[in-house]
């Protein structure tokens, strides 16, 4: 079923494959940029994914629906399908290692279940029970008819047989079962979702654990129109011997742009954490405001709601810490008592810059565009072994 050239792929196989020998052996990550680094990749994933299918969130947004802030302009069940795409990726990266795992129908309606957090009016945790049209909204036409819908469970079941029994690579996996489930669009919502999250779990199976390897959604976020022509070797009819490479070639493709920019913002990024740990510390507050200070540097705003979670403090020393940033020069309120917002204190970016050797000029966005990207071309002449 899907047949495809494996051959095709081999080159970008084997370079993924050498990605995955320097991350793996990178050396010890230090737990505060770990927790940090998962927690920013997360968001802007779930905010992708969800986005993709049409679900109204910024990444903004969806920091703070993920820590309990639900902004008041974002519907509750916006924030639910936000939770729920969440709560899918956190399972199946429990399952990965599971030793009695096996890919199957149940796996799939499970993980649906989760994706459209159990809402049974959108038919979370069933197959759909009649016709499905994949419609291009511009044109306002079909573009794809997928399987009836008596077809559905077996085409689930062949799908998961043939990842079970298992494919050339794990990448070569994750773009083959993504394809498949989008193909045979067994849902009436959430499918696109769903082909992602089994696609993330392919990488997972396979020992390509790190968030580098398993944030596609982000990338794929940032070039729908790649993404979308993709799909077009399916054709406009679901035909199970439709010849496939194309896709699993671009997929695959992504995943290793993915790695490099990600590889390259993580180096970049975890400088700018070390500086502000270090300007925090300098200045005899708890380290643990380097989080709130760290979302104030990318222009997201903080509330006493936002951080607590973050810091892991009581709301009343959250309120307490985020008035020694300001105190401190590193944050300035907006707004009075339950609505203030804190953001980026005045001198925040010069005070940064200098302690990373990078000249601000200006304030602001771009301060921040200045520093991100002088530190990128300094960590990107490195000799770091990479692929």
């Amino acid at each position: 079923m899907l047949p495809y050239d494996a051959i095709a792929v081999a080159e970008q196989v084997r370079e993924l494959d050498a990605w995955r020998a320097v991350l793996d052996h990178r050396g010890p990550i230090r737990r505060t940029w770990a927790g940090r680094l998962r927690r920013d990749l997360e968001a802007e994933a779930v905010a992708a994914s969800t986005s993709m299918e049409g679900v109204p969130v910024t990444v903004e947004q969806v920091h703070q629906i993920l820590v309990g802030d639900r902004p008041a302009e974002t519907r509750e069940e916006d924030a639910a399908l936000v939770r729920g795409y969440r709560d899918a990726m956190s399972f199946v990266l429990r399952r990965a290692d599971d030793a009695a795992f096996r890919w199957d129908r149940e796996l799939l309606i499970g993980l649906h279940d989760r994706i459209l957090a159990g809402n049974w009016a959108a038919g979370a945790g069933r197959l759909r029970a009649g016709p499905a049209h994949l419609v291009d909204a511009r044109a306002s036409q079909a573009v794809f008819e997928p399987p009836p819908a008596d077809d559905v469970p077996g085409l689930v079941d062949r799908a998961c047989a043939v990842v079970e029994t298992g494919l050339e690579h794990p990448a070569v996996a994750a773009a083959w079962i993504h394809l498949a489930i989008a193909a045979i669009h067994p849902f009436s919502d959430g499918n696109g979702r769903s082909a992602r999250v089994m696609a993330s779990l392919a990488m997972y199976r396979g020992g390509f654990k790190l968030p580098e390897f398993t944030s596609l959604e982000e990338w794929w976020g940032r070039h729908l129109p790649e993404y979308y022509a993709a799909f077009r070797c399916l054709g406009t009819r679901f035909d199970r011997q439709a010849d496939v490479t194309a896709f699993v070639g671009a997929h695959v493709e992504a995943q290793l742009h993915q790695v490099r920019a990600l590889d390259l913002r993580e180096r970049v990024q975890q400088r700018v954490w070390t500086a502000i740990e270090e300007a925090v510390t300098g200045a005899s507050l708890d380290v643990r405001l380097a989080n709130a200070v760290w979302d104030a540097f990318f222009g997201r705003g903080v509330t006493p709601r936002y951080y607590r979670p973050l810091a892991d403090v009581s709301i009343a020393t959250a309120t307490k810490d985020l008035a020694a940033a300001v105190a401190a020069g590193f944050l300035r309120p907006v707004g009075r008592a339950r609505s203030r917002i804190y953001h980026a204190g005045a001198d925040l970016y010069a005070r940064l810059g200098a302690t990373l050797g990078v000249t601000v000029a200006d304030p602001g966005d771009a301060a921040r565009a200045t520093i991100i990207g002088e530190l990128t071309k300094r960590v990107a002449a490195e000799k770091s072994g990479r692929p």
